[in-house]
């Protein structure tokens, strides 16, 4: 490919690229595709941001997992739903668990989560790692080196997470806690539906 494309047909084999990537592009590997210094795509990038906003199309360019990828805009689920003829994944709440523990304290071992939990945790680690969730960083040096895991990119795709210092803070968890379970509490009533202890 020539290193030097002209700005319009630039955008479109950029935009092309993007769209047909099995997950996020990175903008190094733009770089490699277009033969050039990242910053001679750093414009291209924010003009394809410009061009391609959320809610405004039905998808837009998103900066997720340390790259860019095309996404649907999430008001949208329920007609995208209907394409899906398979029921889409769904976490217990011993994964969410599990899958924050880790998120949060990676480089973890499956004795720690276990100690957090309280609970035999083998089972969720096995799901969480079959669907790409996590991955296994190495094994931590201490007698019977046990695996040590973290999170994958696919977990960052999955989520919108640009890196891991877009999770929420505990603190921002502090402050939406009285918005959850008032939200919660209204929407039971709405619904009119017991709420259970």
């Amino acid at each position: 490919m020539k290193a030097l494309l002209a700005m319009d047909e630039q955008h479109r084999a950029a935009a092309a690229l993007i769209f047909a990537a099995d997950g996020p592009l990175s903008l190094d590997r733009l770089c490699q595709f277009f033969e050039c210094p990242r910053a001679d795509l750093r414009p291209v990038i924010a003009q394809l941001k410009e061009l391609y906003p959320a809610n405004q199309g039905g998808f837009y360019l998103a900066e997720v997992a340390g790259g860019y990828q095309f996404r649907t805009d999430p008001d949208l689920a329920f007609w995208l739903s209907k394409l899906s003829r398979g029921r889409p994944f769904r976490f217990s709440q011993a994964a969410l668990e599990t899958l924050a523990m880790i998120a949060y304290r990676q480089p973890v071992t499956r004795g720690e989560i276990e100690y957090l939990r309280g609970v035999d945790s083998g089972g969720v680690l096995k799901t969480l790692l079959d669907k790409g969730f996590l991955r296994i960083l190495g094994k931590k040096d201490v007698p019977g080196r046990p695996l040590m895991y973290g999170t994958s990119k696919y977990f960052l795709e999955f989520f919108g997470l640009k890196d891991l210092g877009d999770l929420p803070t505990l603190r921002e968890f502090a402050a939406l806690e009285p918005e959850v379970e008032g939200g919660v509490q209204s929407e039971l009533i709405a619904n009119q539906v017991e709420p259970t202890t």
